[in-house]
């Protein structure tokens, strides 16, 4: 059956001061389907849909509706034809209820000009069910979880009619579960004959919920392809230029004396747990989630308490009773959640990258601001982190340059072993490949890195030893070149390492 197209864009050329964002870029919305719109960060996928939208205004091109040429001036005039846009940063008022989120600024009014509450809250009702939403529509927002407050923004875009619905990183704060509950919804709104377009870094989704693939790179549209003839690999060498196996380059170095020393440590988050880490090396450690993976590496460093067991650093026993303590003993901990813990989103990348390490760049309780420049300007040229100043706010980096600061910011303690939980999360895959990178290099120079992950082939292609976890113990150990995705998984569950 051929597929009909609803909405075309053809021959895109947007361009900023200096910059070209869109280099006749091309995109296809198929009636009834999902196409994924892939690409690094900075590839022009959020341009390409601001000016969609009319956010933006093209500098030349085409945009077809249904067959018909558009050019939309503002949001208002694209809302108006049926397009929604669920961005990454949603996009709802929490004191406010789930109902009066759906109709901000369309509330439903009586003959009298009043508003009329009962409707609304019978037609939020309606749209509520459809998503598989239990909560009261009186419900405050702020009273959700991130996965219930996506379904109420799919609402507020089902309540405008949206017949081309564009998810911006719709997973990116979801659990497992509520990943699946948005999928099924994805499914029963494209058997509506709605259209998705689904921005992602997360390929693994890509094959579970996408018909078709759009990539672009640098501004310029690469492929468009059928999910069903394509693999992760080609994707990738579209999106980078590169292949799968040259994502991981593998350092090859004779690891160095031991570092680290855990023995039977035990608290309510590990149970019993030994294991030792050596200069110049990098211990993964793999595990299904809630097995215990990020509770270890907290309570290596200090911010949870053991119970019992012995911590030997360079051959020394120690007692760490906080994270501050962990720092000053050589322990540097990156976050998994880098926007929560790791980084002060409202501060510069300057003041991000010193935040930690004010007693190494003062003297005399006074601050250095001539070794506090130099060492900010040295780890953005060594890690090449984009940014147009050091003064610029972080929030306005993309994820993997985040992620480079908050890296930069714990090696600026002058750490002995760094740890490093789930180092790139919500980093699109060129950028990943930077900052592996930068771990090699780390390794190169002896730093000692353990590295949390839930992404297999960052596990298998870094690490050259790997810990399984499963119910808070290790169950399996493996040298790099002896593991499998299949031996670490039969661990992870809880079966013998054969």
């Amino acid at each position: 059956m051929e597929k009909e197209i609803v909405l075309k864009m053809k021959d895109i050329v947007k361009t900023f001061p200096g910059v070209k964002a869109l280099d006749g870029a091309q995109l296809n919305i198929y009636k009834g389907r999902v196409m994924a719109l892939l690409g690094e960060n900075g590839a022009g996928k959020s341009t390409l849909i601001k000016v969609m939208t009319g956010i933006y205004q093209m500098d030349s091109g085409t945009i077809e509706l249904r067959g018909k040429k558009v050019d939309f001036k503002s949001i208002n005039d694209s809302q108006g034809e049926g397009i929604a846009v669920i961005h990454q940063e949603l996009n709802l008022i929490p004191e406010l209820s789930i109902t009066e989120n759906i109709f901000l600024g369309r509330e439903i009014t009586n003959k009298f000009g009043k508003l009329d509450s009962k409707l609304m809250d019978k037609e939020a009702r309606f749209l509520l069910d459809k998503l598989n939403v239990k909560e009261d529509g009186k419900t405050l927002v702020k009273e959700l979880t991130i996965g219930k407050m996506q379904m109420v923004e799919i609402a507020k875009a089902l309540s405008q009619n949206a017949k081309i619905i564009i998810m911006d990183e719709p997973t990116d704060a979801l659990t497992d579960s509520e990943t699946e509950s948005l999928f099924e919804v994805i499914r029963e709104l494209t058997s509506e004959k709605k259209s998705i377009v689904y921005i992602s870094h997360r390929l693994k989704e890509i094959p579970e919920i996408c018909d078709d693939i759009t990539i672009m790179r640098d501004g310029k549209f690469i492929c468009e392809a059928e999910v069903k003839d394509i693999d992760e690999d080609f994707i990738i060498k579209n999106m980078v230029g590169r292949t799968l196996e040259e994502q991981f380059p593998r350092v090859e170095i004779p690891r160095g004396e031991e570092v680290l020393r855990v023995e039977n440590l035990k608290n309510s988050y590990v149970d019993n747990i030994s294991f030792t880490l050596h200069k110049s090396e990098i211990l993964g450690i793999s595990g299904l989630m809630g097995a215990g993976r990020t509770e270890l590496v907290r309570t290596i460093y200090g911010h949870l308490k053991k119970e019992s067991g012995h911590i030997y650093l360079e051959g020394k026993e120690i007692n760490i009773g906080s994270a501050a303590e962990g720092v000053a003993k050589g322990i540097a901990y990156v976050s998994e959640d880098r926007k929560g813990d790791g980084l002060v989103l409202g501060m510069s990348v300057k003041e991000n990258m010193t935040l930690s390490a004010m007693n190494f760049i003062s003297s005399f309780f006074k601050l250095d601001k001539k070794l506090e420049k130099e060492s900010v300007e040295d780890y953005i040229d060594k890690f090449e982190i984009k940014t147009p100043t050091m003064e610029q706010k972080i929030k306005n980096l993309s994820g993997g340059n985040q992620q480079k600061v908050a890296i930069a910011k714990a090696l600026l303690t002058n750490p002995k072993i760094l740890i490093l939980d789930e180092p790139t999360r919500g980093v699109d895959v060129g950028a990943k490949k930077e900052i592996y990178d930068v771990i090699n290099e780390l390794k190169k120079k002896g730093m000692s890195i353990i590295i949390v992950s839930s992404e297999m082939p960052e596990i298998l292609g870094l690490s050259d030893r790997i810990l399984v976890i499963h119910n808070h113990k290790i169950t399996g150990e493996f040298l790099g070149e002896d593991a499998t995705q299949e031996k670490i998984m039969r661990c992870a569950v809880g079966g013998k390492n054969d």
